[in-house]
């Protein structure tokens, strides 16, 4: 079997996803290829024997630019995804796999017109929400329910993928257009909240099935560190908070908010930050910009007595999963597939923007112990990443099978 995988990016969380499911995939005797754009972040990146760069980092700097421009975010990039279907064609899988495919780096009206021609199966991971709205990738802060039958008078269209005009209504139309009448296809999400959201769209035709996001449990698990002494606060309850795009929508308000309630037997550290969040950070907050790596964060997760992720929008997000498995507790809002991650032995769930309640819950949770390290362990055994991934062989070889 062959399978083709393509993706926005080869790093963060999707990245790592995609190269985590063709290692398995190839262990198992099926032979993958990845495809990805070039970024700032991998341009200079040799491409492998399983992956190839689509196009060139100037030429996406131009597509980006055409798209906000235009409006028309994936219908640019015709030399590029030429070359890209050519290599597609002659490495002729049976099944392609698609992850994100927001922000202009590849032409879709391309991609799935070669897919319907060639009657090629189709796995499509929705990491977001963007397949089956107008424009945006979230829409719960937005309170948004036009998707439902029609985006229109986007509120966000000047959010990513970023545009100078509303072209939300024209794009909905066009996405129906593209996503919809391939033969055999099975969508992916990580969350029951998302799969829920997909049976109330243009794509509730297709079938739908729920993989959680993995991690590496042999790289986040309880570790020993110096992270207390370093900065200080040996006898402190530390309350941790992880994001790499801090904003309000991660609730970086709440942090701040919190900082100014809890008495300074607290400390608030932030990871992920940089200058312009440090110049919004109160004085009683720890700010790192960046760990080192992934033992360095373990160390951290471990040392923390709480991760608090106050997230208004998020899928699956990972952070709860590699805090649990480091033996440490979450305090999140019940938002998206947050909650999901979590039950009664390892975390609490209090209502979006419900500070009091959250406040509350800290103070239970850290003065209590409420939740010992070796629970919290035992619930992130379910999302090591070998066998979340493994259910996705499970699906090639079912729709292998089918087709």
């Amino acid at each position: 079997m062959k399978v083709v995988q393509i993706n926005g990016g080869v790093f963060g969380s999707t990245g790592k996803i995609m190269f985590g499911i063709s290692d398995l995939a190839e262990k198992n005797g099926i032979e993958v290829k990845c495809y990805s754009p070039v970024t700032s972040t991998n341009k200079d990146r040799e491409p492998g024997h399983a992956y190839e760069k689509i196009g060139s980092y100037n030429c996406r700097r131009i597509h980006v630019l055409l798209s906000r421009i235009s409006g028309y975010n994936g219908c640019f990039a015709y030399l590029e995804t030429k070359k890209m279907i050519n290599s597609i064609s002659s490495f002729s899988p049976d099944i392609i796999h698609l992850h994100n495919l927001h922000d202009s780096y590849i032409n879709l009206p391309m991609l799935f017109k070669y897919i319907k021609e060639h009657d090629i199966s189709v796995v499509w991971t929705l990491h977001d929400c963007w397949a089956f709205t107008g424009h945006c990738t979230h829409f719960t802060i937005a309170r948004c329910d036009k998707w439902k039958t029609g985006c229109y008078n986007c509120s966000q269209y000047k959010l990513y993928p970023k545009s100078i005009f509303d072209n939300s209504k024209k794009m909905y139309r066009l996405k129906k257009k593209w996503f919809t009448g391939i033969n055999n296809v099975t969508l992916v999400t990580p969350s029951r909240w998302l799969a829920n959201l997909v049976k109330q769209s243009f794509l509730s035709k297709y079938e739908v099935k729920v993989v959680n996001n993995g991690i590496n449990l042999s790289l986040f698990k309880p570790t020993k560190s110096n992270f207390r002494k370093k900065y200080g606060i040996e006898m402190k309850k530390i309350l941790l908070g992880i994001s790499f795009g801090w904003d309000d929508r991660k609730g970086l308000d709440v942090f701040i908010e919190l900082a100014k309630r809890l008495d300074d037997s607290y400390k608030i550290v932030l990871v992920g930050t940089d200058d312009s969040i440090d110049a919004k950070l109160p004085s009683n907050i720890i700010s790192i910009h960046r760990t080192q790596n992934q033992k360095e964060l373990a160390g951290i997760y471990t040392a923390a007595d709480l991760l608090i992720n106050p997230t208004r929008e998020d899928t699956f997000p990972t952070v709860n999963i590699e805090c649990i498995a480091c033996g440490t507790p979450v305090l999140t809002f019940r938002t998206g597939g947050s909650p999901e991650i979590l039950d009664e032995t390892c975390g609490m769930v209090v209502d979006c923007d419900d500070i009091d309640k959250m406040e509350i819950e800290i103070l239970n949770i850290c003065s209590n112990r409420v939740y010992i390290s070796d629970n919290c362990i035992k619930r992130s055994i379910q999302y090591d990443a070998e066998k979340c991934f493994s259910k996705y062989i499970d699906i090639y070889r079912e729709m292998a099978g089918q087709h």
